[in-house]
């Protein structure tokens, strides 16, 4: 009669696989979360270089109800700082106006056409 363990099925050596891949997705899993957190701070280190802090107080507003606008307008403005195509420190003005912009070139109003028969 066989046993519970499954020992005479071999599937020990199945179980030892099982478990090497699971240890392995979850170091795999760790180390990107890991590297995601690094690439935050780094992020936020350089915001907080380039941003008045009332113009960071706005971002991460946004990023509360847009997050990905907000991390759009964080790549744009660490490139505008680097390039020194802006005046550091950016002021909430400047990033108002600049949201404005990408709204403009990024909203389109909703057309309804009748056609007439």
């Amino acid at each position: 009669m066989p046993s519970d363990t499954g020992s005479e099925y071999g599937n020990e050596g199945y179980d030892e696989e099982l478990e090497a891949i699971r240890r392995r997705k979850l170091a795999e899993l760790q180390r990107r979360i890991e590297e995601e957190k690094q690439r935050r701070q780094m992020i936020d280190a350089a915001l907080r270089k380039i941003l008045t802090p009332e113009a960071r107080e706005r971002l991460n507003n946004l990023r509360l109800v847009k997050p990905e606008l907000a991390e759009l307008l964080e790549q744009q403005l660490i490139a505008l700082a680097q390039s020194g195509r802006v005046k550091i420190p950016i002021t909430d003005e400047f990033l108002k106006r600049l949201l404005s912009e990408i709204y403009e070139q990024t909203h389109r109003e909703p057309r309804i056409e009748f056609k007439r028969k």
